[in-house]
């Protein structure tokens, strides 16, 4: 599936349904007074999130959405039919914003919030509101108000408690698929994460979710690569977990580019807490690991060792998580 994270749509509420003229016409009642209802009011357009979507790709086809109008009015002062809300469905973390203004209008974060984003118009007056002791035969009446229109725009900040980041063919795929019942592609060549990857680790009581990004190289921040345009998914979470290649001819380099490119995009990246985990050690000597874990631990970093491959290491990685507050990784 394609994985969309920005959209902009054109959403219009229904209008308000007419008022009616009417009078009542019985038997024995020559000369009845005025019944004309008032008209129904307008479907409102609402935006709803909904847990089990990840992407955006929907509004790529349909742009425009628009709620029923409501009803006119009827005589026997009947009031019409109210119009159908039209619910919105989006994944959870959108932030809605009114694309005229740059204002945020709500930020979608749990399953079933709703926010209405255009109201429908009132229904208008039936001539029966007229009606007066010297107005007895009215045939006044409104026309019903006009629903909200708005031209919205959509952008997705995926939900995940644990973020993966590193440079392409560092193993945050795999390292993601241990850590989770997440199956991304992997392969020993770059760019195999073209699109956030989410994964899922859930027990019968709780459920953790971490996001895995494309691959970051030097120079991203300057628009080279795929990491830095998809690092918003990536903002929310509470850890980060910065994977290095241990086969890599320098593991402090990698760190350093990984640093450096993720403090250009956004300098609070940097704060948030981390783990640097050394990936692939299964292809390294116990030797050329000590050396390796020295050189980062020299720059004040924590360091896991794991072998993502083979599972090694993937416990004190996940012991490492909770205490750092993740408390529903097990």
């Amino acid at each position: 599936m394609k994985f969309v994270d920005e959209a902009s749509l054109y959403v219009k509420a229904g209008d308000g349904g007419r008022g009616c003229v009417s009078f009542r016409r019985e038997k024995y009642i020559p000369r009845g007074g005025p019944d004309g209802g008032d008209g129904g009011k307008g479907g409102d357009v609402i935006i709803v999130g909904k847990r089990s979507l990840v992407s955006l790709l929907d509004f790529k086809y349909k742009r425009h959405y628009k709620a029923d109008s409501g009803r006119t009015g009827g005589g026997r002062n009947k009031t019409g039919k109210t119009g159908s809300d039209l619910h919105i469905y989006v994944p959870l973390g959108t932030i809605v914003q009114d694309e005229s203004t740059r204002q945020i209008l709500v930020d979608i974060v749990e399953d079933g919030q709703a926010f209405v984003a255009a109201r429908g118009g009132v229904g208008g007056q039936g001539n029966a509101r007229f009606a007066s002791s010297v107005h007895r035969a009215p045939r006044e009446y409104t026309e019903g108000g006009q629903g909200e229109e708005r031209h919205l725009k959509l952008e997705l900040k995926l939900l995940a408690e644990i973020g993966i980041v590193g440079l392409p063919n560092s193993g945050k795929s795999t390292l993601l698929s241990r850590l989770t019942n997440a199956k991304p592609e992997v392969g020993p060549y770059p760019f195999t994460t073209l699109s956030p990857g989410l994964g899922v680790f859930s027990d019968d009581e709780e459920r953790v979710v971490i996001a895995d990004i494309p691959g970051i190289i030097k120079g991203a921040s300057q628009g080279k690569g795929l990491g830095l345009t998809f690092l918003k998914h990536v903002e929310r979470t509470n850890v980060l977990l910065w994977v290095v290649d241990s086969s890599s001819s320098s593991v402090s380099d990698d760190y350093l580019t990984l640093r450096n490119e993720l403090g250009l995009h956004n300098k609070e990246m940097l704060l948030k807490q981390r783990i640097l985990v050394l990936n692939k050690i299964d292809l390294l000597s116990a030797s050329d690991r000590a050396r390796r874990e020295k050189a980062l631990k020299g720059l004040h970093e924590e360091v896991v060792s794991v072998s993502a491959l083979d599972g090694w290491g993937i416990d004190g990685l996940k012991a490492k998580l909770k205490k750092r507050g993740v408390q529903r990784v097990a």
